[in-house]
């Protein structure tokens, strides 16, 4: 693992982790206040986050592909609230982490589907 500061002698501050998997972790704020902002995955896929240091929250997960997928709830509750694909698909979904259902799909000419019912039924 390889820890990266930056800023003036006494105030340094890690902006960047990178570990022998290939990920690399990015971080903002003050000295002692990091807050981690962002991962990047060997596979190409860069996680987002926010929220202060501690409580850091996933929101976005953008694959290589194009794809993005959205997330609400706080640090280790995050759920998918929607994904966005590369064709212009737009799915929608409910329930809590791991149990997350598809509601609603908008696909790119405009059509709208949706669905009842619990995840897998």
């Amino acid at each position: 693992m390889a820890l990266h500061y930056e800023g003036e002698r006494g105030a340094e501050r890690m902006v960047r982790t990178e570990f022998a998997d290939g990920e690399v972790q990015y971080y903002e704020g003050e000295r002692g206040a990091e807050r981690l902002v962002r991962k990047g995955l060997l596979s190409g896929t860069v996680l987002h986050y926010e929220g202060e240091r501690g409580v850091e929250r996933k929101v976005r997960s953008v694959r290589a592909s194009g794809s993005v997928k959205y997330y609400e709830g706080d640090k280790g509750a995050e759920r998918r609230v929607r994904s966005m694909f590369a064709d212009g698909v737009v799915q929608y979904y409910e329930g809590e982490q791991g149990a997350e259902r598809v509601v609603r799909v908008v696909l790119a000419d405009g059509a709208v589907g949706h669905y009842e019912g619990e995840q897998g039924a």
